[in-house]
């Protein structure tokens, strides 16, 4: 691929200028990055976590009915699980004793385990219980009968106005989250919940930053390694991981609502919201402030980003949204200039009324036709009709 000097490449990731004969295509933070994500046993096979089967977990929690594999990763499991004393559903995910992240890793699981237990909110996955059994850590937690976003996001069932009603729950997790002192740095569509009745919460705060800890704690916690995922990383978590705080949530949640918005990822000079499809202009600056690589210039609190986000959804846009060429007026199928089949907030309806008058209409011009016809022959055209019927026997 060429390059054009007068417009040098940037990074697709962080949207920095890269250096000359970038590794990959990123530039050399972001591979760092992504460097660690593999070390931690994300992108190889090495040191993977292979999960144990439901009958040997069933013989290291005797407590628990283990009803099968939810999910498996490089990290670790999580099971659905029930608790017959409490008669309740339970996730149970596991962790290995001894883990790729550091020999420090069981006393940062222990404090970290601790501080999540205190976060009682209805949009956070609750954590009942923590602990280690055998050769595994584990946490016991709320299980949420749903899906995650990434899954929602691929099947194509969002719309715009029903993400707008996730953002503001998953602000309302994040600002109480934030308030605690407690930073998730791993905001991404799969560490977000949805149940079955729209109810968001997040999950997975394995890679929290607990603020004003100790400084042996910090040490243990962060040991200045690059903590997230690609994509969704705020550029001073690359840059900078131990000065990292609550704003990098802000962006990860400005990367989200983008991705929920387009279907794409806010990579390079990307577009704004409304360029791509038809939205809401005004979301255009609620993103591209959540987005700001400056932590100065974001949002300096997720209640900043739900009261926004409320605002817009619940009032009108008197400036119009933008509509990009691909989408006529949110028609998707016009016949004789009537609009039977519309595209309304992410789905096909057909347009019942559009259709009638299109039938009224041709039904009227059919008379006419008949009408003149008549005149023409100087008789009744039915009985014209009939006669030319009987001639043709």
């Amino acid at each position: 691929m060429s390059t054009n000097l007068k417009n040098p490449p940037h990074c697709p990731n962080c949207g920095k200028l890269m250096p000359a004969g970038p590794l990959a295509g990123f530039c050399p933070a972001c591979l760092l990055a992504q460097g660690a994500d593999r070390a931690s046993g994300d992108g190889s096979d090495s040191g993977r976590f292979d999960p144990p089967s439901v009958e040997e977990l069933a013989g290291l929690f005797p407590q628990f009915e283990i009803l099968g594999l939810i999910g498996a990763g490089g990290m670790g499991a999580v099971y659905k699980a029930r608790q017959p004393a409490l008669d309740r559903l339970v996730a149970l995910k596991v962790l290995p004793a001894i883990s790729p992240r550091g020999a420090n890793f069981e006393e940062r699981f222990n404090r970290e385990a601790r501080a999540l237990a205190r976060l009682h909110h209805p949009n956070i996955v609750a954590v009942h219980e923590f602990g280690r059994a055998g050769a595994l850590h584990y946490f016991v937690m709320e299980f949420v009968d749903g899906t995650n976003l990434r899954s929602l996001e691929q099947a194509g069932r969002l719309s715009p106005r029903e993400s707008l009603q996730i953002i503001p729950q998953i602000c309302d997790a994040l600002q109480y989250a934030h308030d605690e002192g407690v930073v998730h740095r791993d905001i991404k569509p799969e560490n977000v919940l949805v149940d079955r009745k729209g109810r968001v919460k997040i999950a997975d705060f394995g890679l929290a930053k607990i603020l004003g800890a100790e400084p042996e704690a910090a040490r243990l916690t962060a040991e200045g390694q690059v903590m997230g995922t690609p994509h969704y990383m705020a550029p001073e978590q690359v840059e900078r991981p131990l000065t990292v705080d609550h704003r990098a949530d802000i962006y990860a949640l400005g990367v989200v609502l983008y991705e929920m918005l387009t279907g794409d990822l806010p990579l390079g000079k990307f577009a704004p919201p409304s360029r791509k499809v038809q939205v809401d202009v005004r979301l255009d600056d609620v993103v591209l402030r959540a987005l700001e690589n400056d932590p100065a210039r974001r949002y300096q609190k997720a209640s900043e980003v739900k009261t926004q986000v409320e605002h817009i959804a619940s009032t009108p846009d008197t400036g119009g949204s933008s509509t990009p060429p691909s989408i006529l007026d949110g028609t998707l199928l016009r016949w004789a200039g009537f609009p039977l089949v519309t595209l309304r907030d992410g789905k096909r309806r057909v347009n019942r009324k559009e259709a009638f008058k299109m039938f009224v209409i041709f039904f009227g011009l059919l008379t006419l036709a008949f009408g003149l016809v008549s005149l023409v022959h100087g008789e009744n055209l039915f009985g014209w009709l009939g006669i030319a019927g009987k001639a043709s026997l």
